[in-house]
């Protein structure tokens, strides 16, 4: 299903910019809180990656690519999955609050997934990203 409506995950990080952004393009720091099996990224416009999650009996190939990057603002990036239909564009955006930094994420269906598979309904998305950047990331960050 399509939705017009992105999903949408705001959260406060008790750290500086330079911090969160490491965390969110460093392929290093990526492995420990966002997927261990991305073998690179780079915050190139250009860059591709992909990577293979298994969920279950179901493999979900990763495949990535950089579109629009602001260095310690802003990273745009677009994901499918080849054993799938279907393309997302995900944007990270980042703003100083004082000592604090803002991060807010939002995640647009560009191309329809398969309504099929519980992984791509639009509650399985939000609870995904409400976990990576609410739970993983800030832990990461917090440590």
């Amino acid at each position: 299903m399509k939705d017009q409506n992105p999903i949408i995950v705001h959260q406060i990080f008790d750290v500086p910019v330079k911090a969160v952004w490491k965390a969110i393009t460093d392929n290093a720091e990526m492995r420990q809180w966002y997927f261990d099996a991305i073998p690179d990224f780079r915050p190139e416009v250009g860059f591709k990656t992909r990577f293979l999650v298994q969920n279950g009996e179901r493999n979900f190939t990763h495949i990535w690519k950089v579109k629009e990057v602001v260095p310690e603002k802003f990273i745009g990036y677009s994901w499918r999955f080849e054993e799938y239909s279907g393309e997302a564009y995900t944007i990270f955006d980042l703003a100083k609050e004082d000592t604090k930094t803002a991060l807010t994420l939002k995640s647009y269906v560009i191309d329809v997934f398969p309504n099929d598979i519980p992984e791509f309904k639009r509650e399985s998305g939000q609870a995904g990203w409400d976990y990576l950047i609410k739970e993983s990331l800030l832990q990461f960050l917090s440590t």
